[in-house]
């Protein structure tokens, strides 16, 4: 159910509407390299749209076979609380219960307490089994990378 209002897109954003939506909703921001590269190998991709205007968006990644990870969930702050998080976790479910493999891996991080929201959507939490590890590039000027722990 599409909330009142918004009109759902199966459409990759375009660099520009990825970028603002991702610094709005508090995610890192992505140079207009990093976002021209990736955006195009999207698997799937979903916007909810007000007025002509992209609201909210997510993406699953992955090599389309064995291993998917869903990213980028993000929802301008002047529209949270509408159910827009739902809304876009129900078509990427829809996405994998239609297309991915019953062998394949989907995970996805989660920041601060939005794992709750993906818990609705019959994702838990891996650890102490697995445990979540990244590794960041830092910027060129500072040379090497950077770990989070």
């Amino acid at each position: 159910m599409t909330p009142t209002g918004y009109t759902i897109s199966h459409a990759i954003p375009t660099v520009e509407v990825y970028r603002h939506l991702r610094v709005s909703a508090g995610l890192s921001p992505k140079t207009v390299e990093a976002a021209s590269r990736g955006l195009p190998n999207s698997l799937f991709a979903v916007q909810l749209v007000s007025a002509g205007e992209t609201v909210a968006m997510g993406r699953v990644i992955g090599d389309g076979g064995t291993f998917y990870q869903v990213v980028d969930i993000a929802v301008l702050p002047s529209h949270q609380g509408r159910g827009l998080g739902k809304a876009v976790m129900r078509e990427i479910s829809d996405y994998i219960a239609r297309e991915v493999p019953p062998s394949a891996y989907v995970s996805l991080l989660a920041d601060g307490e939005a794992y709750r929201l993906y818990q609705g959507f019959g994702f838990s939490l891996t650890a102490p089994g697995s445990v979540g590890m990244a590794l960041k590039k830092s910027s060129p000027a500072a040379g090497g990378v950077e770990t989070h722990t």
